[in-house]
């Protein structure tokens, strides 16, 4: 919200660009900490957020998911990397020494378009995991109020809630985690050769390979780590929207 104020104070050459002054502008005129976060969900902008269908919640869910995990593929990259490193030989081993080594080598040894190596698999994660978490969400959240009353506790019904969305989304979600740790962890071989050409060969080698239940490995512990994510940020979000809005 301030870069963008920022922005267009300068296009129109109006007062003083500080992101401080401008906080404060915001802050003053437009309604507190609430103006911050205006353009914040992209469901407000269809029916005004208000009766959206199953199809309509899916749309806005592929969407946030696709634009935030292609921002954010660099730092998952560095992320797999450095996690993946001591898994290889000394010899093949990147050594790393910190996220901003990382990021130099990445960029200055194999392009600046590496950086979204695995970017299509870290798409199509994000945006499974942002439906099954989101619609699933939204869906139990609807039925089981439906089911029993606005005068049920709507604590326990938001529970529960997140905790079928936490189990759907780590189902759904896990399968393009696993093609996208091994795209971006692969390392060329001596004669130049990558062990996968892509999102489509990794996945069918890993079939072959490990099975299709291959796809699933390591779920109990995959649950552990998008579980408490998925529930704590559903809500979190449904006490600031509670709060704010």
């Amino acid at each position: 919200m301030i870069k963008v104020r920022i922005q267009l104070k300068s296009e129109a050459k109006a007062g003083n660009l500080s992101p401080f002054n401008v906080a404060r502008e915001i802050f003053a005129n437009e309604g507190g900490i609430k103006a911050f976060y205006r353009g914040d969900y992209i469901k407000e902008q269809v029916n005004g957020g208000a009766n959206m269908t199953t199809l309509q919640k899916t749309g806005a869910s592929l969407f946030a998911g696709a634009f935030g995990s292609f921002v954010g593929n660099p730092c998952d990259l560095v992320l797999v990397r450095m996690q993946a490193d001591s898994t290889l030989p000394e010899a093949e081993r990147r050594n790393y020494k910190n996220v901003f080594d990382a990021f130099r080598r990445i960029v200055s040894e194999e392009g600046i378009t590496s950086c979204w190596n695995g970017a299509s698999p870290t798409i199509a994660r994000a945006m499974s995991l942002n439906v099954a978490m989101l619609v699933t969400y939204d869906e139990a959240k609807e039925r089981l109020t439906k089911r029993f009353g606005k005068d049920a506790n709507q604590k326990a019904i938001l529970f529960a809630a997140s905790m079928l969305s936490a189990c759907a989304t780590s189902t759904a979600s896990l399968p393009f985690d696993n093609i996208k740790t091994k795209l971006q962890k692969m390392k060329r071989a001596p004669d130049g050769t990558l062990p996968y050409s892509g999102f489509l060969d990794c996945a069918y080698k890993t079939a072959a390979r490990e099975g299709i239940t291959g796809f699933w490995a390591g779920l109990p512990t995959y649950y552990f780590r998008v579980g408490p994510h998925a529930i704590i940020t559903l809500l979190t979000a449904e006490y600031l929207r509670k709060r704010m809005f």
